[in-house]
This record gives structure tokens, C-alpha cells and sequence, in this order.
């Protein structure tokens, strides 16, 4: 059987092949991150390995490694995807601690053939898919925010008064108006029935003429400023514009995402507080749960366990997260125990037992959330509905 390890780099990558007993063959092979290279690569194995069995391996060194491998897959090759901390724990040993590609692609190889190394979880295209779409879903949710919140600083400006007229500024009804009729002058510009259809409409029958007077009667006692309302009004309508456009946007990577998650066999959805979106993050992120002996393994993977800060006969008692792995784990585990901390009644009452011990909310639900990585790695691991207990 013969082995060959790939030293991973974006543009260019070095492959070493080996035979079982460690014996190198030619010299290490420089091959460009393409198709061509891609060619070259199995031109130099065929040439020495012929009809016999052989294996690749490689480090999972960020996104560069994931073309080659598709392609090796695809030709049906075994393959092993390591952790390069296994590969640097190797090269450790020798004496000459020289790192370059035709040695650090000779380390990953000795590391197959030795066969003491775990392989790191590889993901089927629809999770890999899913998990892209999930965490590109985060980056246009933070986006939103952040273009409603240069709105509210611009409202607070030409029409501070206008954040008392409805529940929630950025609600149908709201957008609708602003879109029509932004500061306080352009609404007292309205007919007051013109105003009505347009909150009437936006609401479904909602709000009533009643409310069309009141909005008119605000804005003709606002204490906004008065120069330039038109420059801000005119951002404020192209900052709805994209408000609405992303927010589509989202709507529309949600029902990719639904179609995802209903390929996979997962009952996530079942536990209080974790919608489609976040159980297909969860799983997305997770992978395998197997790969975790233990809750407190995959707490850790999420950087929800806490950070220990020891030092000689010092040990802090107050101690936070640690915040390591994978922030968008991290982020729906806090989502979904926010839910579930009021809604499910075993979580709800951790919740209050912990206020009566006088901890502050954030530490709480600190706690909350290793309850909730509890929860969801039986889950998980078991395959079985949750089903909540008090």
C-alpha cells in the first residue's frame, strides 16, 4: 500500500509518496491548486503506484484544502484529513526542526502510516452547504442591525419624537410611512386621508383615522432640527431600501436552509428554543456529535465552558466563558437558552434557582447555556425527541 500526504497551501500544494514501510518514492511534487495541477498530481502517483492500493492524506488547513480533496473523492480514493496539532506533535520529535513543504508533507505522511491520529469530521456538500448559508445568514442579520441603527441616530435627529408612534420602528406600517413621508414636515405635507390609507393599508385595517391624527398632531409639535431634513431623509429612505432588500434576502436563505435541514435525520428542532434556522446551524456546526465523548467536550468545542484562571495559589472564582471555537455554535446556544430559559419549564427553573442565589442574568445564563449543550448533545447522540422534564 502506498501513501500520499499533501502539505495544503493556497496556490500550491506538495504531495510525498511513501510506501508502508516508510520509503520514500522520487523527489516531493510541487503542484498548482488547479486542474492542471490537480492532473500532475496523478500522473506522478500513477507512475510509481501502478495498480496497487493507495491512500491520501492531508491537514484541514482552513478552506484551501477542500477542492483537492472533492476531487480525490470523486475518483474514489481513500482519504484522511488530519488536525495539523497531530502533524507539529511529529515533527517535535525530530531533532532538525526544519519546516518546509517537502517536510511537512513527509510528517503528514509518517502520521497516516503510523495510523495514530483521529480524523478530523468532513462534511457532506449539503452540510457544508448549510453551514455556509447559516453563517452567511448572520453576517446580513448583523448588517440589518447595524443599518437600523444608523436609521434610529437619523430619526432621533429630524423627528425624535417619531419612536413613541409605533411598537417597533422597523415594523410594516413604519416602513411604509417612512418610505413615504420620512420627517416631520413631509407628514404634515399629507392629507390626513392620504395618511390614513397609507398606515390603513400598511397595517391591514389595523390603524384607524385616530391614528393618522395623532402622527400629524406629533409631528406638528416635534422639536427635530430644521436644516438639511431633506439630506437625511433621502438617507433614511435608501437605508429602507436596503432594509427591506436584505431582509428578503434572509427570507430567502431560510427556506434554502429548511430544505436542507429536512435531508438530515435530526429531531434538534424538538428542544425549546432552537427553530429550523438554529437546529440547522447547530448540526451544521456540530457535524458528527460522536466525535465528542462527553457534553463537556462539545461545551468546550462551543467556548461555552468556563475559562480557568489559576496561577501558583491563586484560583479566580469568578470565571467566564472561555469564548473559544466556533462563535456561530456559541451564538445559537445563547439564542435558543434565551427562549428556553422562559419558556421550557426544567430550563425556567434552573433559571430561578440561580437568580435566588443572587447571580446576575449574563452569569445565569452562562449557565442556561451549558444546560442547553447538555440537552442538546443527548439529543443528538441519541437520535430521540427532547422531551422536557421538571
Amino acid at each position: 500500500m502506498f501513501i500520499v500526504s499533501i502539505d495544503i497551501a493556497k496556490r500550491n500544494h506538495e504531495a510525498t509518496l511513501i510506501d508502508h514501510a516508510g520509503k520514500v518514492y522520487g523527489k516531493s511534487l510541487r503542484f498548482a491548486n488547479t486542474i492542471m495541477g490537480f492532473n500532475k498530481l496523478m500522473d506522478f502517483v500513477n507512475s510509481y503506484v501502478g495498480e496497487e492500493e493507495v491512500e491520501f492524506g492531508m491537514e484541514a488547513t482552513g478552506h484551501y484544502w477542500l477542492a483537492l480533496y472533492a476531487h480525490l473523492r470523486n475518483n474514489g480514493y481513500t482519504l484522511h484529513v488530519i488536525n495539523s496539532i497531530q502533524s507539529d506533535a511529529l515533527r517535535g520529535l525530530y531533532i532538525r526542526q526544519t519546516k518546509t513543504d517537502s517536510k511537512d508533507s513527509f510528517i503528514i505522511a509518517e502520521v497516516i502510516r503510523f495510523g495514530r491520529f483521529s480524523e478530523t469530521d468532513v462534511s457532506s456538500p449539503d452540510m457544508h452547504a448549510m453551514r455556509e448559508l447559516c453563517r452567511h445568514r448572520f453576517f446580513i442579520v448583523d448588517s440589518v442591525l447595524d443599518i437600523k441603527r444608523k436609521v434610529i441616530a437619523l430619526l432621533d435627529q429630524i423627528f425624535p419624537e417619531y419612536e413613541t408612534l409605533f411598537t417597533n420602528t422597523f415594523d410594516k406600517t413604519s416602513l411604509e410611512l417612512l418610505s413615504e413621508a420620512t420627517t416631520s414636515k413631509e407628514i404634515l405635507a399629507l392629507d390626513t386621508q392620504k395618511l390614513f390609507e397609507i398606515i390603513n393599508t400598511a397595517s391591514r385595517w389595523h390603524f384607524g383615522m385616530d391614528k393618522a391624527v395623532r402622527i400629524q398632531e406629533t409631528a406638528r409639535n416635534s422639536f427635530g432640527i430644521l436644516l438639511s431634513t431633506s439630506s437625511y431623509a433621502l438617507l433614511i429612505r435608501q437605508y429602507i431600501e436596503q432594509i427591506n432588500f436584505v431582509e428578503a434576502q434572509i427570507a430567502e436563505i431560510d427556506t434554502e436552509i429548511a430544505r436542507l435541514l429536512a435531508g438530515f435525520d435530526t429531531q434538534l428542532t424538538t428542544i425549546t428554543g432552537i427553530n429550523t434556522t438554529l437546529a440547522a446551524v447547530i448540526l451544521s456546526e456540530i457535524g458528527d456529535v460522536r466525535r465528542f465523548e462527553s457534553s463537556a467536550k462539545l461545551a468546550a468545542f462551543a467556548g461555552i465552558d468556563p475559562a480557568v484562571k489559576q496561577s501558583g495559589d491563586f484560583n479566580g472564582t469568578h470565571c467566564k466563558m472561555s469564548k473559544r471555537g466556533s462563535p456561530y455554535l456559541r451564538r445559537a446556544i445563547w439564542l435558543a437558552a434565551t427562549v428556553a430559559a422562559f419558556h421550557d419549564p426544567a430550563v425556567s427553573i434552573l433559571y430561578q434557582k440561580k437568580r435566588a442565589e443572587g447571580k446576575s442574568h449574563g452569569t445565569t445564563m452562562g449557565h442556561i447555556c451549558r444546560k442547553m449543550i447538555s440537552i442538546i448533545f443527548a439529543v443528538m447522540r441519541n437520535n430521540t425527541p427532547y422531551l422536557t422534564a421538571i
